[in-house]
């Protein structure tokens, strides 16, 4: 399953391993307008799609299956435009160019990456049929000729492709190891430079080969994430990637290549999914610092993702067939808390369960336990309480259920002067005491 928020609305695409493109207005009052949130859906694949992302403001999506293509579809008339033929593997990632969406590179199982055009179709006949500008095979290759256990070759994969903030960088991972590659679009004959996990190693003896399962980057890219199969989660400097990873976020469980993490797009946050059912926050300037365990999941949360329109809304995706919105701008969004949730786990609880999407049959509703709650008040009861619910939605019924339920997580905070000083609301609302003197002021002063 993956997920992809628009850009510029507040519409996410979810996409699952039957083919199906589901799009959701996230800001609908789900248990008023049951109808309303569900926009529309509709057959991609006839296999199980892997990544997804909007280009061309929003009014395109790109969708990339195990049927070893990736398909352009217009978002609102759900009419394929294009596919784009060459990988012979599963496309496992994509991602369009920060500024020209026509450009796109992906990652396949097949081992290489591929940059595409959108503009350069070979055949107009039916939907057009666009085959890739470059391709580069082998480029997550074993340097250390390590073999699997029982003798079978490790997996030559590519997992995440990035492009980069700077218009001509593109970075790579695979499933073999736990190197970063980073490409010039202008020359991908070999890489310019790479980063490795391990760096700190004196030796290669002393290296472990773990693959990496995504890489995300912020808003201005200055930082990128690398999501490991170590079950650590590194960031780089972008200028600064010959010293390594500049921090490093541990606490979830990476079990699979299928749990993928997202940097917040103001560079402030590192979020995650685990193989434990759970997703997992981290405050960047505070990587030693317990995360913010978001609870609710009863399978491997895997994709995640941030809302760029909207500060503190977030995404996870699961193998219970479930999709869960959180609202989390009360808890890590704020920058003070109460001396009794200092250096306590915050677990955010969803308040009902999830509704099934695809089952005929009405969706059971149970009240959390008020004993799930920390004793400490680490929660917004408040919050909790007006998490909403999501719809019941009909869809084929060949297919199993996928539900999708929102939650809010929150945390109690000091109110007091210093605590309202740093907070965002004292831009909008400060003291009397500390009000700024007008230019109204020093007149009637000299009167």
């Amino acid at each position: 399953m993956a997920l992809s928020f628009c850009k510029t609305a507040h519409i996410i695409a979810v996409t699952d391993e039957r083919g199906y493109v589901s799009l959701y207005n996230t800001r609908s009052k789900f248990a008023q307008n049951a109808e309303k949130a569900k926009l529309c859906e509709w057959v991609a694949h006839d296999n199980a799609i892997f990544d997804t992302c909007w280009i061309k403001d929003d009014t395109s999506i790109l969708t990339a299956s195990g049927d070893q293509t990736i398909k352009w579809w217009d978002a609102q008339q759900k009419k394929c435009l294009g596919v784009l033929i060459g990988h012979t593997g599963s496309v496992k990632s994509i991602c369009p160019h920060p500024t020209n969406h026509d450009i796109v590179v992906s990652g396949s199982r097949d081992g290489s990456f591929a940059l595409w055009d959108l503009r350069c179709p070979v055949s107009r006949q039916g939907p057009i049929c666009i085959i890739p500008t470059m391709t580069v095979p082998g480029a997550h290759s074993s340097t250390y000729g390590w073999r699997a256990r029982r003798g079978k070759t490790s997996s030559r994969s590519i997992t995440s492709v990035l492009y980069l903030r700077d218009e001509m960088s593109i970075a790579t991972a695979g499933a073999v190891d736990s190197v970063v590659k980073f490409w010039d679009n202008r020359s991908l004959k070999s890489p310019v430079t790479q980063a490795c996990s391990d760096a700190g190693q004196s030796t290669q003896k002393d290296r472990r080969l773990y693959g990496i399962t995504s890489l995300s980057q912020d808003l201005n890219g200055v930082f990128l994430s690398a999501s490991c199969m170590d079950k650590r989660i590194y960031l780089y400097n972008i200028l600064q990637l010959e010293k390594g990873p500049i921090k490093s976020f541990s606490g979830c469980q990476i079990g699979s290549f299928f749990v993928k993490s997202a940097m917040s797009p103001d560079a402030a946050h590192v979020l995650s999914g685990s193989s434990d059912g759970n997703a997992y926050i981290w405050q960047v300037n505070k990587p030693e610092a317990e995360p913010i365990i978001l609870k609710g999941h009863s399978g491997e949360a895997t994709a995640v993702d941030w809302s760029p329109s909207e500060s503190g809304k977030i995404a996870t995706s699961s193998d219970d067939l479930t999709i869960r919105f959180w609202d989390i701008r009360s808890s890590c969004y704020s920058k003070t808390r109460s001396p009794s949730s200092v250096r306590r786990r915050i677990m955010a609880l969803p308040s009902m369960q999830c509704r099934k999407l695809f089952m005929d049959e009405e969706p059971k509703v149970s009240k959390q336990k008020s004993d799930t709650l920390p004793k400490d008040g680490a929660m917004n009861q408040t919050n909790l309480d007006t998490a909403v619910a999501m719809p019941e939605v009909s869809t084929p019924k060949q297919l199993k259920g996928r539900s999708v339920s929102s939650s809010k997580a929150g945390e109690s905070f000091d109110k007091t002067s210093e605590a309202f000083l740093e907070s965002p609301s004292s831009v909008l609302t400060s003291p009397s005491s500390l009000k700024s003197k007008t230019i109204r002021d020093y007149y009637l002063a000299t009167s």
